[in-house]
């Protein structure tokens, strides 16, 4: 190939070399903790409104039912591609799954991709209805992240600055990656399929906040399927349209860096270095360093919310350009909302599932405190970089005190990670909060922390089908 088709063919050559045995043992390990979030989120997911939804559309499509992969969460089984966008839809329903942290200083936000949720739905439909071993699953699902990670890290930042969902976009070429490692694509091949995704990105950061938000994941997780199962089928396309003058780098985002992707897939994996970030709380990633920060506050000072005048809280100049619900009236807009954020926290000194309902957003309580919150631009937090989350928060007090915090990062990040028992109690919640005894929960987490051993991934997509409530958790309490 000449050098204009270098790109594509070596992250080809990555997809279909890769073998499972060199992939590090710490790793696998954390390619199951999030492998396992994501099965969580998707239970969770689907008794969301969206998911209600979704399952009515697959009734309507005139396929079989019963036949193919599993929507998890429900007793439905359909052609892989409408189980992975189904799936993809529920995992980031709840605005609760996995981050992907940048390297680069000029990264906005310190964070790109929300990698799991295009990723996993993609190879567990294909490895379903394929009956792949657990380790086949497990490898394809590491390829596939790693593959959508350092597109992400290569792309101009204007690509997310100017609007788009790198989730979306980054992530359709991820999930193709991985459908065509499972279904045994060579290198050409895989090159086509990687450009046949590429075609198919899409995504605007302007619908936060809405069901379209998740739609993203779930589409790119549908379209990566399809693309894989095209070109196998004998479908064409061009074997360079990451890096060609007219191909996807160029158009969506007006180049790339070259040396944050050549000979850097698998050298480290995201995984391993930065890490990627497991969620403590349901809501945008921007806003949990300072709920980090404003929880320990107010348990450490026992601050009431009688006592509060304001609440100042101060990031980089582009994370409002995110959180962009200032007074939020539902649950996905209040996801995206610094000041429900402080203002739940100060209230019920939580965040979960239970918090961002569409009548706790609503409370009298709720959006009076919400209208103390000033969120804005600090100059330190603007001058610590954009691979950052810095949050600085000023709570003033009635007594005039004032109390202060900061933080770069969450709980959940590599810096401050949670433990494997904390994820599987995170599991725990979202599974039973999707109608899963916690016994099943149980089984599930042991089978995915020894994924590797397992036969066959139908064994685990068994435990995952289950008759979903008729109605969301969120909308039984109304």
């Amino acid at each position: 190939m000449t050098k204009e088709y270098a790109l594509t063919a070596e992250v080809a050559r990555f997809v279909t070399r890769t073998q499972a045995g060199r992939i590090p043992r710490k790793v696998m390990h954390l390619g199951k903790r999030s492998l396992l979030d994501g099965l969580g989120l998707a239970l969770a997911g689907n008794v969301a409104e969206s998911g209600h939804v979704i399952r009515n559309y697959l009734k309507t499509l005139g396929v079989p039912l019963n036949s193919g992969a599993t929507v998890i969460g429900t007793a439905l089984k359909v052609p892989p591609r409408f189980a992975a966008f189904a799936n993809g839809i529920a995992i980031h329903a709840d605005d609760y799954d996995d981050t992907q942290l940048a390297v680069a200083s000029d990264r906005v936000y310190g964070l790109l991709t929300h990698p799991t949720a295009p990723a996993l739905p993609a190879v567990l439909a294909l490895a379903e209805r394929d009956n792949r071993s657990g380790l086949d699953l497990l490898c394809a699902f590491q390829i596939a992240v790693e593959v959508e990670t350092k597109l992400a890290e290569a792309i101009n930042p204007r690509h997310y600055a100017d609007g788009f969902h790198s989730t979306a976009t980054l992530g359709v070429i991820g999930a193709a990656a991985g459908a065509a490692r499972l279904l045994g694509l060579d290198i050409n091949q895989t090159a086509q399929a990687l450009s046949l995704g590429a075609s198919q990105a899409a995504g605007l950061r302007e619908n936060f906040g809405t069901m379209t938000k998740p739609f993203h994941p779930g589409r790119s997780a549908e379209s990566g399927v399809m693309a894989a199962e095209l070109i196998k089928l004998g479908w064409t396309a061009a074997p360079n349209a990451l890096e060609a003058k007219r191909g996807f780098f160029n158009a969506a985002g007006g180049g790339y860096n070259p040396a944050a992707i050549q000979g850097k897939l698998g050298k480290p994996w995201t995984f391993a270095m930065p890490g990627v970030s497991i969620k403590p709380h349901p809501s945008g990633s921007l806003t949990h360093p300072g709920m980090g920060v404003m929880l320990e506050l107010v348990l450490k000072h026992d601050i009431k919310p009688s006592q509060v005048v304001k609440v100042r809280v101060g990031t980089n100049r582009h994370m409002p350009n995110t959180l962009i619900h200032r007074r939020p009236k539902n649950e996905l807009q209040a996801k995206f909302s610094m000041e429900f954020c402080m203002a739940i926290l100060l209230l019920e000194r939580k965040a979960g599932l239970a918090e961002f309902t569409d009548p706790i957003v609503n409370r009298a309580d709720v959006q009076r405190i919400i209208s103390l919150i000033d969120f804005g631009v600090h100059p330190r937090a603007e001058a610590a970089g954009y691979e950052k989350m810095t949050t600085i928060i000023d709570i003033e007090l009635k007594d005039g005190r004032t109390i202060s915090g900061s933080a770069d990062f969450g709980k959940g990040s590599p810096a401050n990670p949670m433990s494997d028992d904390e994820v599987a109690n995170k599991f725990i919640e979202c599974a039973t909060w999707g109608g899963l005894s916690k016994t099943g929960a149980g089984k599930i987490i042991d089978m995915v922390f020894n994924l590797e051993k397992l036969r066959s991934t139908r064994e685990l997509t068994r435990l995952l089908a289950i008759a979903p409530r008729r109605k969301s958790p969120a909308k039984a309490k109304k």
